[in-house]
């Protein structure tokens, strides 16, 4: 090697160097979306099949009352925490008891609205705003 390739050699190093760093440095190229299709890779065994939501995805006042759930309360509703009956068979089926429902304030609405985060004795957390005609998993 020569003494005037030394240049170039350390030149193409850095080049080469600089491209590494910036590849590693770069974010995702698409934002997580909001919801996931139902059988994601990255949810668990109790969500599969459904649609899954990532928690800071969640409406504010889903957020506030699975805080409230984590710390046991004071829960605002007199309903709060009453056993959910999975009636409509949405989620996966457990004996009477197994879930538990929560209310979600809606803004602007007089009553308790239709939105509810429903709970599962195993540390599952759904979340529904139509008044339990759809559930997506929430993953936290």
């Amino acid at each position: 090697m020569s003494p005037r390739s030394v240049p170039r050699l350390v030149a193409g190093l850095l080049c080469c160097l600089a491209f590494l760093l910036a590849g590693c440095s770069a974010g995702p190229s698409a934002p997580a979306p909001a919801d996931s299709a139902p059988g994601s890779s990255a949810a668990p065994g109790w969500a599969h099949g459904m649609v899954t939501v990532q928690e800071p995805r969640l409406p504010a006042e889903a957020r506030a009352t699975l805080a409230l759930i984590d710390r046991g309360g004071p829960f605002p509703y007199a309903r709060d925490g009453v056993v959910f009956g999975n009636f409509e068979r949405l989620l996966p089926l457990h004996r009477r008891g197994y879930y538990h429902e929560y209310t979600v304030p809606t803004p602007g609405e007089r009553d308790r609205g239709a939105r509810r985060v429903v709970t599962g004795e195993n540390g599952e957390f759904y979340y529904t705003d139509d008044h339990y005609k759809s559930f997506r998993a929430v993953l936290r």
